[in-house]
């Protein structure tokens, strides 16, 4: 994404996709432990890995009876070949299955609404930094924003990072994206997106369609 012009373009061309993207990751929230669990998965395998194939996996996952509880060997196995770093993955899922276990039962919107996700997901989503290995602050604000607390948080990934170095939002992309780092350039993004009127949430789905031809999540 070379100019504000180009960008303000495609904003245009994808706003009614990426609304109903939007309005979609809304009513995830709604929806039971399980699925809202589903998408703390994906966004645990995520990392340098394919989103589409992550997704893939959460699928299979889901299929098997595996999501919410499952042994080492048989989540590996569905990892395996669809997302990168599978033995750290598999035992992230396995731990955040733990994480989010009451009574032997997912209970994962519980959890987070105890830790105030309603009030202040930002304040959540510094609790899940803490609290969930494999979780840093890129993969938790993706999960907050697809169960749809999306506001004043970004999704600094490498693809979103190369599009405000050349739309003039940062000077270059870090060689190493720290916590403190990343929570500057997150306030970068968020003014920058109020000077131009654009909601930060619309802009990374916009960027990402971008980088790969379709909005996703």
């Amino acid at each position: 994404m070379n100019s504000l012009s180009e960008l303000k373009k495609e904003l245009e061309k994808r706003k009614r996709e990426t609304r109903k993207r939007l309005a979609d990751f809304k009513q995830n929230w709604e929806k039971n432990n399980s699925e809202v669990f589903s998408e703390l998965v994906f966004c645990l395998c995520t990392p340098q890995s394919n989103a589409l194939k992550c997704s893939e996996a959460v699928e299979l996952l889901k299929e098997k009876g595996l999501l919410v509880k499952g042994k080492k060997s048989e989540v590996k196995k569905c990892l395996q070949g669809r997302v990168r770093f599978h033995n750290n993955k598999t035992k992230y899922i396995l731990l955040a299955q733990k994480l989010f276990s009451m009574n032997d039962q997912i209970r994962v919107k519980e959890i987070l609404k105890e830790h105030g996700i309603e009030k202040n997901h930002l304040q959540a989503r510094e609790w899940l930094v803490r609290n969930v290995r494999g979780l840093g602050f890129k993969e938790a604000s993706h999960f907050l924003r697809n169960i749809g607390f999306y506001e004043n948080v970004a999704i600094l990934d490498r693809h979103i990072l190369k599009n405000l170095v050349e739309l003039g939002v940062i000077p270059e992309s870090p060689s190493e994206l720290t916590e403190k780092k990343y929570l500057e350039i997150e306030k970068e993004l968020i003014q920058f997106c109020k000077r131009q009127k654009i909601k930060p949430e619309e802009l990374d789905l916009v960027l990402w369609a971008h980088e790969t031809g379709f909005v996703f999540k």
